[in-house]
């Protein structure tokens, strides 16, 4: 290195100002590691389409479909997908309503 002073003192106490700084920017580097990944969740809840308003939820090896549920509804299981208003009154006629959120009663859907 160059222009490092040549007695012990001075030394040491530029190595401690060097470490100092580099604790300091040791802690820079967390927070602006903390605010991207902050950023990257906010994007990406922002990326997310929003739910659908109505589910249609298969059967188990693409069965046939076995409920539909108002979108949202926390009993939908993982085989279910958005469908819009239309298709969820069609499905109706053939598949079971969700008891626990009753689409039927909804979409003012009346059996038979």
């Amino acid at each position: 290195m160059t222009n490092l002073p040549p007695d012990l003192p001075r030394l040491r106490t530029l190595a401690t100002w060097l470490e100092l700084t580099l604790a300091h920017v040791r802690q820079a580097i967390v927070e602006a590691e903390r605010r991207e990944r902050e950023q990257e969740r906010q994007r990406n809840r922002e990326a997310r389409s929003p739910a659908a308003d109505w589910l249609l939820e298969s059967g188990i090896g693409d069965g046939p479909a076995v409920y539909v549920h108002v979108g949202g509804c926390s009993m939908a299981g993982k085989r279910s997908r958005g469908i819009p208003r239309d298709v969820a009154l069609r499905a109706l006629a053939e598949v079971d309503a969700c008891p626990h959120c009753r689409p039927d009663a909804e979409l003012g859907y009346l059996d038979g």
